[in-house]
């Protein structure tokens, strides 16, 4: 079963094409990853994923959804059901860890605080952080801490679905191999499918199921490892 489907995207930023008619599969409960240099448009194709842009041509359905034209209502429904790993963390540095991982239970869920806290707390622990993390402000983490504290955030909806934008990237190679072998336990035990952009080498030959490679704005090359 596949769980995203690219069709024919073009994507151009004015004159400049990005994507000139990209096709890709990612099946359920695969890691995928996305490869290419620098200005290959792997990082615009996973924002057109997301819904943070939209292609120019061609289609892109998520979880049996198509993008295009989406409500409102119906986007927002979609978004709950993957999380995100932005490359640098992205966390809300006004916030303590457990603040940043309860905004989305909050705004988007019922649940009592100390339910909420149970979760957060849970999420956490799924990551490999100790409670007593949750208090401290992203100011007071250590790279590794910043990258597993989002990923707790990523994961607190419960998400069939994870994007993850250069998730090792800043992490010392042991951080980064205990990084990927944290990826590959979350898939094994949530079921989840997970969509990744890495440069690392390791990680692609150690852990993805499924890659593709973006250059002169098309998939050049797609396989399984």
């Amino acid at each position: 079963m596949s769980v995203i489907e690219v069709e024919g995207v073009v994507t151009r930023f004015g004159t400049r094409v990005i994507h000139d008619g990209i096709n890709l599969r990612v099946k359920e409960r695969e890691i995928y990853a996305i490869l290419g240099e620098s200005g290959s448009g792997k990082s615009v194709l996973m924002k057109e994923m997301i819904m943070l842009l939209e292609p120019e041509a061609g289609s892109i359905s998520v979880l049996g959804t198509t993008l295009k034209d989406i409500s409102f209502e119906a986007a927002q429904h979609l978004r709950n059901q993957w999380g995100v790993l932005f490359q640098f963390g992205a966390l809300y540095s006004s916030l303590s860890v457990a603040e940043n991982i309860e905004v989305q239970l909050k705004e988007y869920t019922t649940l009592s605080k100390s339910m909420r806290d149970k979760l957060v707390s849970s999420k956490l622990a799924l990551v490999g952080l100790a409670p007593d993390v949750g208090a401290l402000y992203p100011s007071e983490l250590s790279g590794g801490m910043i990258k597993r504290a989002a990923l707790a955030r990523a994961l607190a909806m419960e998400p069939k679905l994870l994007f993850l934008d250069e998730p090792t990237s800043g992490l010392d190679p042991i951080g980064a191999r205990n990084f990927d072998a944290l990826i590959v336990k979350l898939r094994d035990l949530l079921g989840i499918t997970v969509v990744m952009i890495t440069h690392d080498l390791d990680s692609i030959f150690s852990i993805v199921d499924t890659m593709s490679i973006l250059a002169d704005k098309r998939v050049v090359a797609q396989g399984d490892l």
